[in-house]
């Protein structure tokens, strides 16, 4: 079997810009992402890519890098991504990690993006594509586009041009931001919101875990009747948002979504315990991996809870499609908002009327720009 016998780890970092898009109480980077390639001992198997994702500072998931975290993966079994992963996530509880510094979310996040590049190493020593092996449900699945951020100064005319670019991208699937501003006039701002847009585009309304129950509560009333978005994502405070979010679906015919803020599967499945969501958005370039994110893909299809991972369209999209469970990714199609998306991949698939179709190329199917790695990468190792 092929071992791993060399890494190479990039930081990407997208531009700085003078006004950056804010969620409900945080902004959002333009990029910020570890890029790990496995190489293997054997010419034929590899290399294998995978990445973590931190809307932080990225400098935490550096640091074991430099400090000899490729030193537990270098010699490994490459197609053994299982074995692997349960190797890094248990530094989370070891003494020599914290000795060296290494925290827990570093940890986590890095042992995510090593288990995807582990999956794309077994996926082209199969000459498969990974929603294949991962179940093969379909090869299309559907997706939106994420948009309707805050921004200093941003006034109705300059978000009306953000939607309207959405929408003449091809996107007939929304989602936006809220949370931000005093309820009521957030609440204007999502009917203008859906004024622009029509009644025939799907929208989807992100509250990034900014309300308290009280004022869900008030704000679902106006939402059934004025807004009528697919799902409400995150709507309850981070404090108690599982009992929140519990409490609020049973007031509400709108669906309840969440997920991308935990940061273990184990979180995730106390949602689902909870029976606090309709559908979950887990992200596994954050925490687990596809070993991971496959078997929440799994306990979703027996809870009877859609799957709707956040971020990164073009790995998700095969756990998507890997089962019926599978319901949409979400896509960044602004280049200043996300200009990895746009520019990270040579090959990546085209988003056409609302839908990626994944090639049968092998593995992840993916190959990274050498033009774009130099214009956003910074080689760590």
């Amino acid at each position: 079997m092929p071992t791993i016998s060399k890494i190479a780890v990039y930081a990407l970092r997208g531009p700085k810009i003078p006004r950056p898009h804010w969620t409900s109480h945080f902004p959002v980077p333009t990029g910020n992402e570890i890029f790990v390639q496995l190489h293997t001992d054997d010419p034929k198997v590899g290399p294998g890519i995978g990445f973590a994702t931190s809307y932080t500072t990225i400098e935490p998931l550096i640091h074991p890098w430099k400090t000899g975290f490729a030193q537990q993966i270098v010699g490994e079994d490459a197609l053994a991504p299982e074995r692997l992963y349960n190797k890094l996530f248990n530094l989370t509880t070891n003494r020599e990690a914290n000795e060296k510094g290494w925290s827990r979310e570093a940890v986590i996040r890095l042992s995510a993006a090593v288990d995807i590049a582990c999956w794309d190493l077994l996926g082209k020593a199969s000459n498969l594509p990974l929603y294949r092996l991962f179940g093969g449900f379909t090869n299309k699945v559907d997706c939106y586009g994420t948009c309707g951020y805050y921004r200093e100064g941003k006034d109705f005319g300059e978000l009306e041009s953000e939607l309207r670019l959405m929408l003449e991208q091809g996107h007939r699937r929304l989602k936006v931001k809220t949370g931000g501003l005093p309820l009521e006039q957030d609440l204007e701002r999502l009917a203008f919101i859906r004024k622009v847009i029509g009644d025939d585009v799907e929208l989807m309304v992100d509250v990034n875990r900014a309300w308290d129950i009280k004022t869900a509560l008030r704000a679902v009333e106006f939402l059934e009747q004025e807004v009528r978005p697919r799902w409400l994502e995150e709507p309850i405070r981070w404090e108690d948002d599982r009992r929140g979010a519990k409490l609020l679906s049973q007031k509400t015919k709108i669906p309840i979504s969440g997920g991308e803020s935990e940061i273990t599967s184990y979180g995730c499945r106390a949602l689902l315990e909870e029976q606090a969501i309709d559908i979950l958005q887990f992200d596994v370039t954050m925490y687990g991996g596809f070993t991971e994110g496959r078997k929440l893909t799994g306990l979703c299809e027996l809870n009877h809870v859609g799957v709707a991972p956040h971020h990164d369209c073009f790995i998700h999209s095969h756990l998507v499609a890997s089962s019926p469970a599978g319901l949409i990714v979400e896509a960044f199609t602004d280049p200043e908002r996300d200009p990895l998306q746009a520019e990270l991949f040579e090959n990546a698939p085209a988003i056409i009327d609302g839908q990626i179709e994944i090639s049968d190329e092998p593995g992840l199917g993916l190959r990274v720009s050498e033009k774009a790695l130099e214009k956003y990468g910074e080689r760590i190792l």
